[in-house]
């Protein structure tokens, strides 16, 4: 026994640190707005590894998005919340939500689009003080924040790919011949009365038209917000509701996918 534990200790002794989540403002511009979003990593080490841009719900930057973004970031992508509504708009609750997501889809959809596309570029320009690999960007968004990911894939953005997580499907403005060269993955609630099969449908057949790189997944009797915990509260018969099953399921598709696209290295 007394051998036992001293070879735990031993172990114990010689594994490596681990560093805690590090967070730090990131602001930029567009146009003559500015905006100020959060770069999440681990600094255990200085490899450099890929980049997510995250896009979260309508609730903006949050704590909670914080949070998310460093388990998603762990030790293997530097992260940046992405702020599209501008650094003074932070919504206290769905109304002031709300009305933000309308004014910046007030144009259907080009500022939406202008304004993720300005956080890829914030995020590459971490690449001199983080462990970021700049050729390596992807993106990911929640509810809102998936949809304004498929935006951008519609702009015929080069990324490596885009995960929308219980995201409307709809495209706000014609596609115009623009090829999708960016790989989709949509995990999608099977039950989420905010996305009927109608749109699912157009969904895939834009997808196809555009030359896209595409994989749609339904789970089974989840309905919007699955992925999110912090909605898990909510009455049963809500349409934005926390799902444990379909939760664990989409965030282990999200890395397999991102882990395809990225490689190993």
């Amino acid at each position: 026994m007394r051998r036992l534990a001293a070879a735990v200790s031993l172990l114990l002794c010689a594994s490596p640190a681990f560093a805690a989540i590090k967070t730090q403002p990131v602001e930029w511009s567009v146009g003559e707005e500015r905006f100020r979003g959060t770069l999440v990593y681990d600094d255990v080490n200085a490899i450099k590894r890929p980049g997510l841009v995250m896009v979260p719900n309508w609730m903006g930057v949050t704590d909670h998005a914080t949070r998310l973004a460093g388990e998603i970031a762990g030790d293997d992508y530097v992260v940046l919340i992405a702020d599209v509504y501008g650094q003074d708009v932070r919504p206290k609750d769905k109304t002031e939500a709300k009305a933000a997501v309308g004014k910046v889809y007030s144009d259907g959809g080009t500022t939406l689009r202008k304004r993720v596309a300005a956080a890829v570029a914030a995020l590459e320009g971490q690449a001199k003080t983080a462990p970021l690999d700049a050729q390596r960007i992807g993106a990911l968004g929640f509810c809102f924040g998936g949809s304004a990911v498929l935006e951008l894939a519609r702009t015929g953005a080069n990324l490596a790919g885009a995960v929308s997580f219980h995201g409307g499907l709809k495209s706000h403005l014609p596609g115009n011949g623009v090829k999708v060269n960016t790989p989709v993955l949509v995990l999608n609630g099977a039950a989420d009365k905010s996305v009927p099969q109608a749109d699912i449908v157009a969904f895939e057949q834009e997808m196809n038209e555009a030359g896209a790189d595409w994989q749609l997944v339904n789970y089974g009797g989840a309905v919007h917000c699955f992925s999110q915990i912090e909605d898990a509260a909510n009455p049963a018969g809500d349409n934005c509701r926390y799902d444990e099953r379909a939760a664990k399921r989409s965030f282990a598709a999200m890395r397999a996918f991102f882990g395809e696209r990225f490689g190993k290295r």
